[in-house]
């Protein structure tokens, strides 16, 4: 083993040499060896064997297994020295090994270390893309778990920060090519980071691009497959799957193929649907994606018979008016429950796909049917009147500050449903009925503010087109407004729409089902 003036000897030997320094194959050597020492020597070998590395290109898997030794070494301080200097090795066809190497160090738990080998992997990737990221890819494929999840953060937070002469279109072909070998065997969280890389690609922000990822997405969500609600990997997929694909959906990009498998497989069984998510409430979650999707549905082959689907859904939440007894009063024990919520996302999803069939409800129902719509839509029309004029009551001459307190911020959000449910009902009443108004849902943030729109305790209840409805809550603020028939109750639940962690394998070391055969537990 070389000592530290034989190191230093050598050394000089190399940098004297000049344009002949690739004669002096024994010098390099010597350093090489250099690994095999202690501290000092160790420390002096990280810093001379890259230094000239070019020069020995018989000797590079040496120089290249010496300086991986080094980046394996107890002394943190060797390592980190060995970690900076990688990016020297990645020349020609070193270069991908070299990105494998870093790829594996990010498995480190020094964040030093950690930042180091994400400065190096981003500083050959500028160098060369395609050979980083065959890299990357072997070991998302191959690698450990701790590699892999790392791996997949890496490209799902770094990607967005290099220049365009970067990622060329060649170079996100690429990353689309191999994520999709990727996707053919991923747990949930996997899926929403990859959703997350594509979507930022320049290539797929496209018509054709958002088409493509819909192809995707709808392939993870087994949408060929039947539906089984009491899975709760089924279930938990296929919303994952379904928010994913939410974004994506435009004037351009149809939301059909989703549309169709939600009416026909999911909304009957609606009542049986099981989670793992404690304080979910799966029902509701499920209308509202069919809501947010039916505003982007384009021609439906089955639309007549999907449409009666989702009528005969929505008749279970329009209830008839309770039957009087003779004296004039109630002979129930109690009011029907009228349940807002889930009623603002059916009548809004009927409203969508009935423009494209307007004549449902006079030609494709009969009088009595029809009559019997009627009914439940006048009962809940009165129902919803009283909690209109008690919301206003209760948020009348409140600004600023005084609505942002937790209960008036849900009295403003339930108004927003309210005022929803009457305007849609407001125009199926119409005759014939009409589907020409326009809402915005009330968990979604307004786009834009008119000059001279009103505000949300003033919201507009007539039968006409609203503007816009007021600012809605964030998507990760949605509430439920379901008061008890009767009188007006604050009794809401709050859920969180977005990342919930809905799919046991996302850490759990299970897949998606069937899906795949990764049984990978994710420790990052």
């Amino acid at each position: 083993m070389p000592t530290v003036e034989e190191l230093y000897r050598n050394y000089g030997i190399l940098a004297d040499a000049t344009e002949q320094v690739g004669q002096h194959k024994d010098a390099y050597q010597v350093i090489l060896d250099g690994v095999k020492g202690g501290t000092k020597e160790k420390r002096l070998a990280a810093q001379f064997i890259p230094k000239f590395f070019k020069h020995f290109p018989e000797l590079a898997d040496s120089a290249i297994n010496a300086q991986l030794d080094l980046c394996e070494d107890e002394d943190v301080s060797i390592r980190r020295q060995a970690i900076k200097e990688l990016p020297q090795f990645a020349t020609g066809e070193n270069l991908p090994r070299v990105a494998d190497i870093l790829t594996q160090l990010l498995q480190t738990d020094d964040s030093a270390e950690f930042n180091l080998v994400n400065n190096a992997l981003l500083s050959i990737f500028k160098m060369d893309a395609k050979g980083t990221l065959g890299g990357l890819f072997s070991q998302i494929l191959q690698g450990e778990d701790i590699v892999r999840e790392r791996a997949i953060k890496f490209l799902s937070t770094k990607l967005k920060t290099l220049p365009d002469e970067v990622l060329t279109k060649e170079v996100e072909e690429l990353i689309l090519t191999e994520s999709k070998k990727v996707l053919e065997d991923v747990t949930g969280e996997e899926f929403v980071l990859f959703m997350k890389i594509l979507s930022g690609l320049k290539s797929l922000q496209t018509v054709s691009g958002r088409q493509q990822l819909v192809e995707l997405v709808a392939e993870q969500a087994d949408l060929e497959q039947t539906f089984n609600p009491s899975d709760p990997d089924c279930v938990d997929r296929l919303l994952q799957c379904t928010r994913q694909a939410v974004p994506l959906f435009s004037k351009n990009v149809h939301s059909t193929r989703f549309v169709t498998y939600f009416c026909e497989q999911v909304l009957p069984n609606l009542s049986t649907l099981t989670t793992p998510v404690e304080g979910l409430d799966i029902q509701l979650e499920v209308l509202k994606l069919l809501a947010e999707m039916s505003s982007f549905c384009g021609d439906m082959e089955k639309l007549e018979t999907n449409l009666r689907k989702l009528f005969d859904k929505l008749l279970e939440y329009m209830p008839l008016p309770p039957e009087e007894a003779e004296n004039g009063e109630n002979a129930g024990n109690e009011e029907p429950k009228l349940q807002f919520s889930y009623v603002e996302c059916l009548l809004y999803s009927f409203h969508q796909l009935g423009r494209k069939l307007p004549d449902f409800l006079t030609a494709k129902l009969n009088a009595e049917k029809l009559k019997d719509f009627k009914i439940r839509l006048q009962y809940f029309a009165r129902g919803l009147q009283v909690y209109i004029r008690q919301l206003r009551l209760a948020l009348q001459g409140k600004t600023g500050e005084a609505l942002k307190t937790e209960e008036n911020k849900i009295k403003v959000v339930a108004l927003k449903i309210t005022n929803n449910i009457n305007v849609l009902i407001k125009d199926l009443f119409h005759i014939p009925p009409s589907y020409k108004s326009t809402v915005t849902l009330s968990w979604k943030p307004v786009q834009k503010v008119e000059m001279g729109q009103k505000r949300a305790t003033e919201d507009t209840t007539s039968g006409s087109p609203p503007k816009k409805s007021p600012a809605g809550p964030k998507r990760d603020a949605r509430q439920i407004y379901n008061p008890p028939s009767g009188k007006y109750s604050s009794n809401l639940s709050n859920f969180n729409y977005e990342q919930r962690g809905a799919f046991r394998g996302s850490r759990g070391g299970r897949g998606w089902g069937a899906r795949g055969n990764r049984s990978r537990g994710r420790l990052y």
